[in-house]
């Protein structure tokens, strides 16, 4: 939430639709300096990029973080229809313009990879390049299966790595976290990597954790104070916007947008860094980096592994500062 975690640099700003967005946004202090659009994922807001937001300020970078839909300062509409990428897309470039940001290096962290991967598709002259972090670039689908996913991830590397879902695609779901919201961030934010393998991956163990109200020692990376950030962040927005996300890509609200794509269309359109977790038991670098290789829908990227957890930003804010700010030279000088 902008306004909560980053009061002097926050903003609001009413678009063409009548959707009210809150971000951070600050100026680049020259013209040769890149701005940075910086897309959160799940369940997280602007304040995720915290680490992110003060190394590039420090170089003299713009950014561009906003809550996204459902999240933080930004509308929560219950319309699932509301919460299609194409939609969002469209959104966050209207922020762009507001911020008079005519191209930008664009960075996105799980679920804002999928938003990150349509903005780069729908308007590749609007960014330099894509930056994935945890995901990899994610391409138009025509539909997909999570039961077919988690028979195959379990045939793979003998988990289920999406059972999760099924859960978040529920009505109780939403409900259920906000009565156990430490028990939530424990299971989303893990002190143990593994977590994700054991109790977030298979289905049903995830709502298992929360009802249980079970909890566990923060992580390393974080806070007392950035836990209670969070949860203040939390407990004024909730879980239902965010979970919509999910409930919008396995209802088929995109496909309306996306059923005419052709294979040529689908291809990630600029250059694009992959950011991979290696010890990421949910969004596994190895499938992914072999599943990329299979699609071809990234001709022109690359792949840099790092030695942690889901959360490369906030474990790792150093190597990914580099990585980011190394590929915004390549991009565009």
């Amino acid at each position: 939430m902008a306004s909560i975690a980053f009061p002097s640099l926050a903003k609001k700003a009413t678009l063409s639709d009548g959707t009210t967005y809150g971000y951070v946004a600050i100026p680049a202090v020259s013209a040769d300096k890149s701005t940075f659009v910086l897309i959160h994922g799940y369940p997280s807001t602007s304040y995720d990029w915290r680490l992110q937001i003060t190394a590039l300020q420090k170089e003299g970078h713009g950014v561009i973080v906003p809550d996204l839909l459902g999240y933080g300062d930004t509308d929560k509409p219950l319309d699932l229809k509301a919460y299609r990428l194409k939609t969002m897309s469209s959104q966050v470039v209207e922020i762009m313009d507001i911020e008079k940001v005519s191209r930008a290096v664009l960075v996105g962290h799980d679920w804002g990879v999928a938003l990150a991967s349509r903005m780069a598709l729908f308007y590749p002259e609007r960014f330099y390049g894509l930056v994935t972090v945890a995901v990899s670039y994610t391409e138009p689908s025509a539909g997909f299966s999570i039961d077919a996913i988690c028979e195959l991830t379990q045939k793979l590397v003998g988990y289920e790595t999406y059972g999760y879902w099924k859960w978040h695609n529920s009505e109780e779901a939403a409900a259920e976290m906000e009565a156990h919201p430490a028990s939530a961030f424990n299971l989303i934010y893990p002190h143990d990597p593994l977590l994700f393998k054991t109790d977030l991956g298979p289905t049903g163990k995830a709502a298992e954790f929360v009802r249980s109200g079970r909890t566990t020692p923060l992580p390393s990376w974080l806070t007392q104070e950035d836990y209670e950030m969070h949860d203040r962040i939390f407990s004024k927005g909730g879980y239902t916007g965010p979970l919509s996300w999910y409930k919008a890509a396995m209802r088929g609200m995109n496909s309306e947008d996306e059923a005419g794509l052709t294979a040529e269309q689908k291809v990630c359109p600029v250059r694009n860094l992959f950011v991979a977790a290696t010890q990421d038991y949910v969004c596994r670098a190895d499938l992914q980096i072999k599943r990329q290789e299979m699609t071809g829908c990234v001709p022109n990227g690359r792949v840099e592994l790092v030695d942690c957890g889901h959360w490369v930003q906030l474990e790792k804010p150093e190597v990914l500062n580099e990585l980011i700010l190394g590929f915004a030279k390549e991009v565009v000088n």
